[in-house]
């Protein structure tokens, strides 16, 4: 359907993506309108493409997917539409000036032969410039936007194609579509191949090939590995594109030669890496091997007598003999890795080891990869600790795209000792940061669950450490009395040595609930979250308090179909609430929510002292505060965070009632729910039944199948990972 007619008020716009919500002046009477436009200008006509649909809060509005500009006819329209602002360097003043001399070829003159505009009062070879600049911008958009759309480029993406690329955004397309899939956000590799496919692209084209090379390369990175075997990468490859072993040989020979991927050979196997994570192992090995050799502080008294003093400022904290040979271990090496599961004493460990650097005034600094991990440090220990990213002061670089940190070698962090928690999240590249950031004769300790999964980034760092030995390792096993009455502890430890779970009864902190399929799973946890288990137990904040988590994002018992059906339990729809719909999800003013990725440039303010920030993180979790459907944002309270969620931003959030396992990292819930059913093989292992049940506090429960609770403490498979670290550091010794 076409919808001719002017645009007005503009309610809402986004300069990244161009989404746009307007009100549009008719013949018919105004109407609301929502879509992309490159640079909607008020009082300008439009011929939209679209149909009506409705918004549940605003009701009907015409929703398009394409428009032409249609330029004003008449001396009345085209000053008004000069004088509305829309050309830079024309206001209401010079379009009266401009009208008046040349009329209804006014816009002729200013697209044809803008040198003509000289005779106007007031415009010199400057202005000149901005008008004919802005003028070309706009015609090229109208004309570049229809070519696109032939290509089968949707407006929105054809906004970001003209923002990134300008008047040559049609030639490069041509040229080699898969360059949108690296320049373009959101502009998948299945996308571009479809473009190159309707521009009559060669199959077998080296742009196509070497696309096809990163996108396999990637999407194994977004799995967790740094690198891939050649002789996988190529069989994945020919996979994907349907193309020749040779030719895809041919392409890694010359990426090769580019840098843009590095080949190399890892216990006799050729592997493949992208460019950055080969740079990113290098340079991990390298900064360990120099941290390692570097001259050790003094220990300016006897280490006995120091731990004694600690356990006294401590108050009643007595070290096991485990304990105390893990802090003496830290104290008298370079670098230090204290791993243990829960109840076997990690967070004791760092308080002692904390006391003892305060007693010898040596500086140290405290941090974890979450906020939520670096906020239980700080609760546990009464000292600071911040976010890794925080410690190494990150800044981020628009005009690049890209992270850095303030703290490098050049500018290397300003302590004594540094201890990092929660060290098995930790990947590649924010491993990679840190090293190059910690000087010389820095005492550095690393404390976590290696047994855990690995990070949600690249790499498997913390274990590849571990099994190269190549740094000290204190392994912690007794369980504490204090934690040896906790059934989710216990339990935890059995998992972890492929022993199946004690079950407890209804007055215990773990408990299964054996259901007969899907259905019944999905209604017994509506049930607790619903406020059963809240009736049951002494929950502070009620279901705030429980989390569901579930190894996988597909099926009835996925994280997506959960949260749809929990949001309605939890949260359901009502007159005073706000709600918003983004894609295919709802979102309302009190929902549970979640960051999907990192976003090193989005602001965020302080909610006490509203000072400002950047840079909130992949898992990071928060509530939504309030909704403006009209301007089609909302702002989400992390902590004492407050972050604005608009345009592009909001496909980085989703609802977080339940949340997979991986995602989960890093956190502690008062109550734990896991369903429990024949989910994807390469899930249904120990590790991640493990690393769920510890997420627990005050409560677990397992609801389904008992069976394939059996079959994932029986599966031991190791996290299917390919990372050249373990090896680099073997070959350090």
């Amino acid at each position: 359907m076409i919808k001719e007619g002017k645009l007005g008020k503009i309610i809402f716009n986004n300069e990244e993506n161009g989404y746009t919500v307007a009100i549009f002046d008719t013949e018919d009477g105004a109407i609301r309108i929502a879509g992309s436009f490159n640079a909607p200008k008020i009082g300008a006509k439009y011929k939209l493409d679209g149909s009506f649909t409705i918004h549940r809060k605003y009701g009907e509005q015409f929703s398009f997917t394409s428009y032409e500009e249609v330029l004003p006819e008449g001396a009345d329209a085209i000053y008004e539409f000069l004088a509305a602002g829309n050309i830079r360097g024309v206001g209401p003043k010079t379009a009266e000036l401009i009208v008046d001399t040349f009329g209804e070829d006014s816009l002729v003159v200013i697209g044809e032969t803008p040198e003509m505009l000289l005779q106007i009062k007031g415009i010199g070879p400057n202005t000149l410039a901005k008008i004919s600049e802005s003028y070309a911008e706009t015609r090229e958009f109208a004309q570049i936007s229809l070519e696109l759309r032939e290509l089968g480029i949707e407006m929105s993406h054809a906004v970001k194609i003209f923002k990134m690329y300008g008047k040559e955004s049609v030639g490069i397309v041509k040229e080699n579509p898969y360059s949108l899939v690296e320049d373009v956000y959101g502009l998948t590799f299945q996308k571009a191949d479809m473009i190159a496919s309707k521009i009559g692209y060669d199959a077998d084209s080296e742009f196509r090939i070497e696309s096809g090379i990163k996108y396999v390369l990637r999407s194994w990175a977004a799995s967790g590995s740094t690198l891939m075997p050649e002789e996988l990468l190529i069989e994945k490859v020919i996979e994907l594109l349907d193309t020749q072993t040779e030719r895809v040989k041919d392409a890694l020979l010359q990426m090769a030669f580019s840098g843009s991927i590095q080949t190399d050979v890892i216990d006799e196997m050729p592997v493949v890496y992208l460019y950055g994570y080969y740079y990113a192992e290098q340079r991990v090995a390298a900064n360990l091997r120099r941290l390692m050799r570097a001259s050790m502080p003094i220990i300016p008294a006897n280490i006995d007598n120091l731990i004694n003093d600690a356990e006294a400022n401590l108050g009643e904290i007595a070290l096991s003999e485990e304990q105390r040979s893990a802090v003496k271990s830290a104290l008298l090496g370079n670098c230090t890795i204290i791993t243990g599961g829960p109840g076997t004493g990690k967070t004791t460990i760092i308080n002692t080891l904390v006391s003892i650097f305060k007693i010898m005034e040596m500086k140290v600094a405290l941090a974890a990869p979450t906020g939520r991990a670096a906020k239980r440090m700080e609760e546990a220990s009464g000292e600071p600790a911040m976010t890794v990213h925080r410690l190494l002061e990150y800044e981020y670089s628009p005009d690049e795209d890209e992270m850095y940190f303030g703290r490098n070698s050049e500018n290397p962090l300003d302590y004594q000792a540094i201890i990092i928690d929660e060290a098995s999240m930790i990947d590649i590249m924010l491993m990679d940061g840190l090293l190059e950031a910690i000087k010389d004769g820095t005492i550095f300790i690393m404390t976590g669950d290696a047994d855990q999964l690995p990070s949600v980034g690249a790499g498997n760092v913390l274990r590849d450490i571990i099994a190269s030995d190549y740094i000290y390792t204190a392994r912690l096993k007794a369980i504490f009395r204090q934690a040896q009455g906790s059934l989710i502890i216990s339990n935890a430890h059995q998992i972890n040595n492929g022993e199946y779970p004690e079950l407890g009864g209804a007055d215990s902190d773990f408990f299964v609930i054996q259901k007969a399929n899907e259905e019944e799973v999905l209604e017994e946890i509506k049930g607790m979250v619903g406020g059963r288990l809240e009736r049951y137990y002494d929950f502070v904040n009620g279901a705030e308090d429980i989390q569901v988590l579930t190894p996988t994002k597909r099926g009835v018992l996925g994280a997506p179909s959960l949260n749809s059906v929990l949001q309605e339990v939890i949260n359901p729809p009502q007159e005073s609430i706000a709600e918003m719909k983004v894609g295919a999800r709802t979102f309302r003013e009190g929902d549970k929510v979640m960051q999907l990725r990192n976003n090193y440039s989005a602001e965020w303010k302080d909610a006490e002292t509203f000072m400002t920030g950047e840079g909130i993180f992949n898992g990071d979790m928060g509530t939504v505060e309030s909704i403006n459907a009209e301007e089609h944002s909302m702002v989400v309270r992390s902590d004492d965070r407050l972050i604005t969620y608009e345009g592009e931003m909001l496909e980085e959030i989703d609802l977080a009632y339940a949340v997979t396992v991986h995602k989960s990292q890093g956190s502690e819930f008062p109550v734990v729910i896991i369903p429990m059913w024949q989910f994807p093989p390469m899930l249904m292992t120990r590790n991640l039944l493990y690393t769920a049940v510890t997420r627990g506090k005050k409560l677990v429960v397992i609801v389904g199948n008992p069976r394939y609770l059996q079959w994932m403490i029986d599966n031991n498979r190791a996290d299917g990972r390919y990372t050249g670290l373990k090896y680099r550091l073997e070959n350090s010794l």
